[in-house]
């Protein structure tokens, strides 16, 4: 367990709500308890490596907490927005999350084809019509975490609404029910939840939430909620969908944005969930990372479309995009939208060798178009001079 917690004695405003004007602004105090947890362990004989290993990722932790509550302050900047720009930006993630969330788990439509499907209610020729069936029921599902954020609490209802909405069109019968079939995850070695213990699970899982929503950081509390339900695994099928949803559920109920794991972190995303089941700071690190560059990507986009903003948000420098060249604006996009993406993922994203984006990043820090922030490991990058325009891959 990460040991974060929030005090209501706060003296720091949480960044606020950005979908809707009347999200509740909570104020809270973050008090990290880790170095006293991992001097305990040491001192009752756990090896001293894996305790430094264990300190060094809750301060890593925190760092992240720091830096989404210090982008959630930027995006606060931009209240109040119009009702057209909040239903688009909706309508932005509705497609975004939709298309990512079905990606992760195989579904071949693509970004554009989504939007198509759930915005105009076509098909597309030579898909398969479950691939439609997903989109069209995420789309729904997404819809009504909207419906929810405001609610006092977590049910046990809404959870099973947010399977049958999505699971609906596909198979009626399952559709917001739990499995009645024992289930194994390929690829763990960890058993789910077995079948008899799932209304229990749940209910613990809800009342868990219930009782933290107040007290942990959203993203710990978001991570959390995914990572046990995921272990619980209640449906025979969806779960990840359920589970993906109810993460960014509990971001927005908490006055963060929504978080998008593209499908090209699948690898990752699926070894920190499973790494989660010994150690669940390594998944809560994982999503601390979205949350960030998912931040980082709409500020980028409320730039682009602000003219009257605080001065205090624009604290970056605008030149010509046609002062790089093709290879610098593409590599400078990749890390644009991906921060935090090593030199090989940006190498994979971009369609380039690796020796080529790494003479790239040279180019770009050496006229201080980027700058590294933190570790090679464990760092991210840091855009310095904005583009007016720039090209993507």
């Amino acid at each position: 367990m990460i040991f974060f917690v929030y005090s209501d004695s706060a003296v720091r405003e949480n960044g606020g709500a950005f979908f809707a004007d009347n999200y509740r602004h909570r104020y809270r105090f973050l008090v990290p308890t880790f170095s006293f947890f991992t001097h305990f362990l040491c001192a009752n004989g756990i090896n001293r490596y894996i305790c430094s290993v264990i300190e060094m990722t809750m301060f890593a932790l925190a760092d992240k907490y720091k830096k989404a509550d210090e982008n959630n302050r930027l995006l606060s900047a931009y209240r109040p927005l119009p009702p057209e720009t909040l239903k688009s930006l909706r309508e932005y993630y509705r497609v975004g999350l939709t298309y990512t969330s079905n990606a992760l788990e195989g579904n071949s439509l693509t970004e554009s084809e989504t939007k198509v499907v759930i915005e105009d209610g076509l098909t597309i020729e030579g898909k398969p019509l479950r691939d439609h069936y997903e989109a069209v029921g995420h789309a729904k599902a997404y819809d009504y975490i909207y419906q929810i954020t405001e609610k006092e609490s977590l049910t046990e209802e809404d959870i099973l609404a947010l399977h049958r909405l999505f699971y609906q069109q596909i198979d009626a019968e399952k559709a917001g029910k739990y499995r009645d079939v024992k289930v194994y995850i390929s690829g763990s070695r960890y058993s789910v939840s077995a079948v008899s213990k799932i209304p229990a699970e749940i209910q613990k899982l809800i009342g868990w939430y219930n009782e933290n929503e107040h007290r942990l950081h959203p993203v710990e509390l978001a991570a959390t909620l995914h990572q046990r339900f995921v272990f619980i695994h209640p449906f025979v099928d969806g779960n990840g969908r359920v589970a993906r949803l109810l993460m960014n559920l509990a971001l927005l109920r908490n006055g963060f944005t929504i978080a998008i794991i593209p499908a090209i972190l699948r690898h990752e995303y699926i070894y920190s969930l499973e790494a989660a089941h010994t150690r669940p700071e390594v998944f809560t690190d994982f999503i601390a990372s979205r949350v960030i560059a998912t931040q980082l990507d709409l500020l980028r986009l409320m730039r682009e479309d602000s003219d009257t903003v605080n001065d205090t948000v624009n604290d970056t420098v605008k030149v010509d995009a046609s002062a790089l060249s093709k290879t610098e604006q593409t590599v400078y996009a990749a890390i644009s939208s991906f921060p935090d993406y090593s030199y090989e993922k940006l190498a994979a994203y971009c369609h380039l060798s690796r020796p080529t984006i790494a003479r790239t990043i040279k180019a770009l820090q050496g006229r201080d178009y980027i700058r590294r922030m933190g570790s090679d490991k464990t760092g991210h990058w840091e855009i310095i001079k904005e583009l007016d325009q720039v090209i993507t891959t």
